[in-house]
């Protein structure tokens, strides 16, 4: 009897923790969806603040550095187009498989690794952008764009969270 009972138990906890997790996948997967669903930040002359792009309005550019950086970013827009289409097609295949799939956790795991992969990529090309951009500016200009960017992310920080002073 205590077996039968032991082996239900482990049963149910197993259930819960894949429930738990396919609910934690999908209100993450929500939230990416949401995310990913908001329009790109425009180049420098932009009025949208979302992102470290909007900083270079900031910045005194010239019109040869407005230029620049406006055909950095269009060159580098539809392979950043590929990727968050990438992702969200991979979001979309693991919330449209039922948990009672008897495949889902190895088609989460696979989600998983080639989200990953793909959010990888897109942190290179990011990057890759960023170096270029930087290339374009003065060493002036350079200076008050990592201000600019420590200031953002101090912004960001949550107020009365991490080390004490």
């Amino acid at each position: 009897m205590k077996s039968i009972r032991n082996v239900l138990t482990a049963t149910l906890l197993t259930a819960g923790a894949v429930l738990t997790a396919a609910a934690a996948m999908s209100v993450a997967s929500a939230a990416e969806q949401a995310a990913a669903t908001q329009p790109p930040p425009p180049g420098p002359a932009g009025g949208n603040h979302r992102g470290p792009w909007h900083l270079l309005s900031q910045l005194d550019l010239s019109a040869a550095q407005k230029q620049q950086i406006k055909d950095i970013l269009n060159a580098a827009r539809p392979q950043m187009q590929s990727l968050h289409e990438q992702l969200q097609a991979n979001s979309l295949k693991l919330r449209q498989t039922p948990p009672t799939d008897p495949n889902y956790v190895n088609i989460a795991a696979q989600a998983s690794q080639t989200h990953g992969s793909l959010s990888a990529q897109m942190m290179t090309q990011r990057a890759e952008m960023r170096a270029q951009v930087f290339k374009v500016l003065t060493p002036a200009q350079q200076t008050q764009l990592a201000a600019l960017e420590a200031q953002m992310q101090a912004d960001r920080r949550p107020r009365g969270h991490g080390p004490n002073p």
